[in-house]
Formats: structure tokens, sequence, C-alpha cells
């Protein structure tokens, strides 16, 4: 198995960076600690550290938009990752946008880039 390393850390969580395999488009940002690792590499779908929940969660629980890898890249410091994913569904972001990354600076205002994909409280009942 890959040693990525988690002592480097205080939290153990090292960052993961989602990228969508074709267009290249970064989806997120999120955090694995070795559980949510072991259990990407064992699936084949991106599963994360929920710094909120303080548990572990694989991407599309709720919502179905469950992220396939493609590819994984790490860093050469073996502290960061690179998922390449197949987005199943519409959106990465839990607040409906395809990305989260879906503001953008504009002077000192953030503006919003694109139209929500779905209605967050529909998927997730809130």
């Amino acid at each position: 198995m890959i040693e990525l390393d988690f002592a480097k850390v205080e939290t153990g969580l090292l960052p993961a960076i989602v990228q969508d395999n074709e267009s290249g488009e970064v989806l997120m940002l999120a955090y694995i600690n070795k559980f949510a690792w072991e259990k990407t590499l064992e699936t084949g779908k991106a599963h994360y550290w929920s710094r909120s929940r303080n548990t572990i969660w694989l991407k599309g629980e709720s919502s179905g938009h469950v992220q396939l890898i493609k590819d994984i890249f790490v860093d050469c410091d073996n502290d960061t990752v690179l998922f390449k994913v197949e987005q199943l569904g519409q959106a990465a972001c839990h607040k409906g946008y395809r990305s989260c990354f879906f503001r953008k600076r504009d002077g000192a205002d953030l503006v919003k880039e694109g139209e929500r994909v779905f209605d967050p409280s529909v998927v997730y009942g809130k």
C-alpha cells in the first residue's frame, strides 16, 4: 500500500484536492485520514474525514453524488493527494453547485459563477 505521511500534521488529516478527470475542473478540497485513505483505495470511491461531523464519510452517501476515483497523484512530500474523479450526479458541492469553487473575487466582493444544479434542501432535507 502507498504510505502517506499522516504523522506530519498533528491532526493526522491531509488535504485532498479533487479534480474532474475529464475537464480538469477543481471540484473541491477535502481532508483524509488514514482510514479514509484506505477506504478510498479499497472501494475506488472517494472517502473523506468530515471535520465538522468528526467522522469518515463516503462522498455522495446522502446526495448520491459519488466520486469514482480514476487516478491518484501524491505530492513530493507524501502529505497531499490529488484525486482525479468521475463525478456522478450533478455536483460536488453540498450547496448545489458543480464545484465548491463557485465564487470568484471581484474587487472586494465575491460573485457567483454558474448556477445551482440542485436544491440542497430537496437533496438533504434541510
